[in-house]
């Protein structure tokens, strides 16, 4: 499955989400968050299909302190142990991820969009304070932070939350949906080649276009944060794919 292969498919908000909704749709988020930064699918669920309606990117951090994209990094790869330094940065990370959610949300809601649920796709939980090595456990800190600052600004607008590991998505979605692992991954692939056009729609009855609509949001965000990522590298991060 390919996200962002088409022009227009991928943006940097919710303004390029088709024009052509008026009435409210229900719809899920999904996310991959990383470090700095999170690639957001929106799915909306129709009577008869499920469409992937917009792929955006957001800024977690603030692009003018770029100590703020990776906040407990000190200098040569170090853990900061400034308490100031990084209590300060923090604050930062929170006020950017909530400025950059609330403006997608109000984006999503003008266009007729109604979040139903969100799911969070993470590569690790593992507590930071159980990392020996201070390096590793400094990104462990940032991937708590950044995950937490969007988990929590969605919580506060009453969108309930799930928290998915990369390596379990699929086998936990297909336990509690009573399906195989092979079931739901065809699902997903029933959405179809994404890059197809604007707006891919997969119709399909029962509990396994219900598995696509539970799982594709955080799959379909992993897949969209490694072609963000990719043109980030190349482009500037505004550039559309």
């Amino acid at each position: 499955m390919e996200v962002c292969s088409q022009p227009g498919m991928a943006s940097d908000g919710p303004g390029d989400v088709q024009n052509t909704v008026i009435k409210t749709q229900t719809a899920a988020l999904g996310f991959r968050v990383k470090s700095g930064w999170a690639a957001v699918v929106l799915l909306t669920d129709t009577a008869h299909s499920l469409q992937l309606s917009d792929v955006s990117r957001i800024e977690l951090c603030d692009p003018r302190l770029p100590e703020t994209r990776q906040p407990y990094h000190a200098a040569m790869g170090k853990l900061e142990t400034d308490s100031t330094k990084v209590n300060q940065r923090e604050r930062v990370v929170r006020s950017i991820s909530q400025q950059s959610l609330t403006r997608l949300l109000k984006g999503y809601q003008q266009k007729g969009f109604r979040i139903m649920r969100a799911a969070l796709v993470v590569g690790s939980q593992i507590d930071p304070a159980n990392i020996a090595n201070l390096h590793i456990r400094a990104h462990a800190l940032e991937g708590r932070l950044f995950r937490s600052a969007v988990a929590e600004t969605l919580q506060d607008h009453e969108i309930g939350t799930e928290v998915l590991l990369e390596r379990d998505a699929y086998p936990s979605v297909a336990a509690r949906l009573k399906l195989s692992s092979d079931d739901v991954k065809r699902a997903i692939q029933d959405l179809g080649a994404i890059g197809a056009g604007k707006g891919a729609t997969m119709a399909r009855r029962g509990k396994a276009r219900r598995a696509c609509c539970v799982i594709c949001t955080p799959i379909a965000a992993g897949i969209a944060a490694t072609k963000i990522s990719v043109s980030s590298n190349e482009n500037s991060p505004g550039h559309r794919l």
